[in-house]
């Protein structure tokens, strides 16, 4: 039941460290947040809740570089970006076998949002979308009507979205990510593939009750080292959602692959179970699996 290796992992959620530019990268929650900690003291906004954070760490001048040679080192055969910054952008053209392009949403824009999401996909042929309901300003729940016509352009474009679901680690009122409202728009979109990011606690078990309800809605591991896997997703994917529970990492925000992949051991998983967290769902669900 341990980790197997050669698989040619699909990380969904990776990055490029930028330490002189967290500040910048981050403002977008900071300008929400209100206690004195979030405000001046920390450099990411949730690294209360990790031991290390690398990407305070890590001194380069190539991030993109510094990111494919950490994929390698662990096994890590592509990786779903950000667009936005540069990086992205450069990453995608020099090494476009090896990153996997996604979007991230703005609803309080309304149709130029709209707009912008075809521009990057006629352009960049981006598979994914990306939400943060609680880092929205003002906030947009996930269930908020604006999110509708970004859910609606994601069915035609035949795009999953990859959503924060659950408490947000920055502290920001994490009402706009109960699990709950999930289900109304699973129920108004049944051809969306929504895909949970960040854990969904403390609303674990009602993820994996909606996850049997709704064929579309998938489950992430991103922001959580292995070793704090929740035992429902564990226990689930060894059961009925072998096809529904993701790999996703979180290097270089707040864990190292290196941490990432140590740890991958120690998970109970299936022998069967294995390359479809790894890399199948992925592949299938970000429509490369072809």
């Amino acid at each position: 039941m341990g980790m197997p290796a050669g698989i040619g992992v699909i990380d969904t959620m990776i990055g490029f460290p930028h330490k002189d530019r967290m500040a910048e990268t981050y403002a977008f929650i900071t300008r929400q947040t209100k206690d004195t900690q979030s405000k001046e003291e920390f450099a990411f906004p949730v690294e209360y809740m990790f031991k290390q954070v690398p990407e305070k760490e890590i001194e380069t001048e190539d991030p993109v570089s510094f990111t494919l040679h950490q994929m390698d080192r662990w096994g890590v055969e592509k990786g779903m970006i950000g667009l936005g910054g540069g990086d992205g952008e450069r990453a995608l053209k020099l090494h476009p076998d090896r990153f996997i392009p996604s979007a991230g949403c703005e609803p309080n824009e309304g149709m130029e949002a709209i707009r912008n999401l075809v521009r990057l996909y006629e352009t960049y042929g981006v598979r994914a979308v990306t939400a943060f309901p609680s880092g929205t300003f003002p906030q947009v729940a996930i269930n908020d009507k604006k999110m509708y016509p970004i859910y609606a352009k994601c069915v035609e474009l035949g795009l999953p979205i990859f959503c924060c679901a659950g408490v947000p680690g920055p502290r920001l009122r994490f009402a706009p990510q109960h699990v709950e409202l999930i289900d109304e728009v699973m129920y108004d979109f049944p051809e969306l593939i929504f895909v949970t990011r960040h854990g969904c606690e403390p609303w674990t078990e009602l993820a994996v009750k909606l996850m049997l309800k709704w064929p579309g809605l998938h489950y992430s591991t991103s922001a959580f080292a292995p070793k704090y896997y929740p035992k429902a997703i564990i226990d689930y994917a060894n059961s009925r959602g072998a096809e529904k529970i993701i790999y996703a990492g979180y290097f270089p925000m707040g864990l190292s692959l290196e941490r990432i992949m140590s740890e991958m051991g120690g998970v109970a998983l299936k022998d069967e179970v294995w390359p479809k967290f790894l890399r199948g769902n992925a592949l299938r669900v970000l429509g490369l699996d072809s």
